[in-house]
């Protein structure tokens, strides 16, 4: 759904994870943001329900976490298209993202992401590097650092992350 022309805001994707049941932050965010899109990384993916339930014309994507249990109707990894980007979506356990990141950025760069987007270390991490995107949103849950999470923003043909703390 653009939003403006050529240049202009045309896409707001915000990227949650490690939600561990608290809703509050995310329903938080959606409110004060407004986004097009919402992606939930991965534990708990019942809280990604809980907000969508709330907001249900929000569109959603959510990956499996840990966490999850052994949910066989939900990926542990997907690929999705944002008004022609390719973004893949993990929660980071299946590719070790805790001892390094090099698996995950290696499965982005063979499925042609533009951003790899995963959680599970629930620290905050957004670079760029050689034409991919990295971006950790943190936990929306809450912790030592606060709550974090991350957004996407889609300009013209040009895609921008970075993280946002809560208080």
């Amino acid at each position: 759904m653009p939003r403006g022309a050529k240049g202009d805001l045309i896409m707001k994707v915000l990227v949650f994870s490690d939600s561990h049941g608290n809703t509050h932050y995310m329903e938080e965010a959606v409110q004060r943001d407004k986004p097009d899109l919402v992606l939930h990384l991965g534990d708990v993916n019942s809280d990604a329900r809980a907000l969508q339930a709330k907001f249900p014309d929000l569109p959603m994507e959510w990956v499996c976490g840990n966490c999850d249990g052994l949910r066989r109707d939900l990926e542990k990894e997907k690929l999705i298209l944002l008004e022609g980007h390719r973004v893949l979506m993990m929660h980071g356990h299946t590719r070790d993202v805790k001892f390094g990141l090099t698996a995950a950025v290696l499965a982005a760069r063979e499925q042609r992401a533009e951003v790899l987007l995963f959680g599970h270390t629930h620290d905050a991490l957004c670079e760029y590097e050689a034409g991919l995107w990295v971006m950790n949103p943190g936990t929306v849950r809450g912790g030592w650092e606060g709550a974090s999470y991350g957004v996407i923003s889609i300009e013209g043909k040009n895609v921008v992350c970075y993280t946002l703390r809560l208080k």
